[in-house]
């Protein structure tokens, strides 16, 4: 059963989980991820995600009250200052959770779904939530990541996706040479380009296995993945407009293969 443990100072050993838990000191320590919110912290209990612990203020943790019953989990309560003073930051929304990162799964196993996203530099964490919550939306069995892009489990990333980077399937890459795993797999290499040259973007609804090439905003796919690439696709726009946003466009190419068999 949960146990609730009530914290008044910020300096109590007990929640060493959530000191100055930065981006930065995430990655140095490699083994926690933060969960934060009440939408999102519901979102790693219904995939399953293992939780260490949580952070809470009194009024969020009424909100998540029957979401945590049986649950074995130390629950630590604590008003508003402290919460901010125990982790650096402002942590508005009063709840934050402190997860065991997952091991990645095979990328053999991840290659038996139809559709895949495949990112190259895709940097900047709110449009790396985004694109794993638009792939939760339309149905993409993975996200896989070159050693370039960002970690998806910052804590921004896990908020903006609304916790379904929790959901979707996901790993780095060995780059580029995993391509040709993809490849030999069964998938097309389906490269995402504003080229006025590539094909419409809807010949993606007419394809098998789809491995979908994004890159990142601005520069977009290197020449190197480019020129790897079975085909490339474009979305048609009205003049004046050449791209949007990796996320938006990444919707919009997932959309075309959702429900694909």
């Amino acid at each position: 059963m949960a146990a609730l443990v009530p914290i008044d100072d910020p300096d109590d050993e007990r929640v060493a989980d959530y000191v100055r838990l930065t981006d930065a000191e995430l990655r140095r320590r490699g083994d926690v991820f933060l969960c934060e919110g009440v939408l999102v912290i519901r979102r790693a209990i219904e995939t399953g995600t293992e939780l260490r612990s949580l952070l809470v203020t009194p009024e969020r943790f009424e909100h998540l009250r029957d979401d945590l019953a049986g649950l074995d989990l130390t629950i630590y309560v604590a008003e508003q200052p402290v919460m901010n003073a125990v982790t650096g930051f402002n942590i508005h929304r009063g709840a934050i959770a402190a997860a065991t990162r997952p091991t990645p799964r095979p990328l053999d196993e991840l290659l038996t779904r139809p559709t895949v996203a495949v990112l190259e530099g895709v940097n900047d964490v709110e449009n790396l939530g985004a694109i794993f919550r638009n792939a939760a939306a339309f149905g993409i069995g993975a996200v896989l990541l070159d050693d370039t892009t960002a970690d998806p489990l910052y804590r921004r990333s896990v908020r903006v996706s609304l916790g379904h980077v929790l959901a979707v399937p996901h790993r780095r890459l060995d780059w580029p040479g995993d391509l040709d795993r993809i490849r030999t797999a069964g998938f097309e290499l389906v490269a995402l380009t504003p080229d006025p040259d590539a094909e419409p973007i809807a010949a993606l609804d007419r394809l098998g296995k789809v491995a979908l090439l994004l890159g990142a905003e601005g520069p977009g796919l290197t020449p190197v993945t480019l020129a790897a690439a079975d085909r490339r696709v474009r979305i048609p726009m009205v003049g004046g407009v050449d791209s949007l946003n990796v996320a938006t466009a990444a919707a919009v190419a997932f959309h075309h293969r959702f429900g694909a068999a």
